[in-house]
């Protein structure tokens, strides 16, 4: 014997109806953190060269760890890897590039255009704080009080790119 009933609350697919609570923000890591992290790896940078890997991720873990575990691989050195074509198919971070875009691309096209203005912004804008919150979200952008920048820089060249390539 089965038995159904019909949905009485609207469920949207793309969300788990369990996602309750309060949302917290993870900070990015900090250069302490990252030093920390590049001894786990038996890895040695100077500071010179962990400030260059700062600038690149931003202190985003998740980029920050596909990076460390790449180099301590052998797959790339971190001077390759600062100075790799954002597009080329060897770059590590191309798949998670690749995911984000797609990611803004399904949302809809004024999140895209968004991220344009805020790439080719020279300094902190304001946009509207729906959309600012969305790129907040998918790891994009940072807040300064009202205004956001691009969170780092490789999400910069790549995006940069990709728009410089839609014109």
């Amino acid at each position: 014997m089965a038995h159904s009933a019909e949905v009485y609350i609207p469920l949207n697919v793309n969300h788990s109806p369990f996602n309750v609570g309060i949302p917290i923000n993870l900070p990015m890591f900090t250069h302490q953190q990252i030093q920390n992290l590049t001894k786990i790896y038996n890895l040695d940078f100077s500071p010179e060269q962990e400030e260059k890997l700062m600038y690149l991720v931003g202190g985003n873990p998740y980029l920050l760890k596909l990076a460390l575990y790449n180099i301590s691989l052998g797959k790339v050195t971190l001077d390759e890897l600062l100075l790799a074509d954002t597009h080329a198919v060897s770059n590590i971070y191309l798949d998670h590039l690749q995911r984000q875009l797609w990611n803004l691309q399904k949302q809809n096209s004024g999140l895209l255009d968004a991220l344009e203005k805020v790439v080719f912004a020279p300094k902190p804008i304001e946009l509207d704080f729906v959309e600012s919150i969305r790129l907040q979200s998918l790891g994009l952008v940072n807040f300064q009080g009202n205004e956001v920048v691009i969170s780092c820089s490789l999400y910069q060249q790549y995006f940069q790119q990709y728009f410089c390539s839609q014109d």
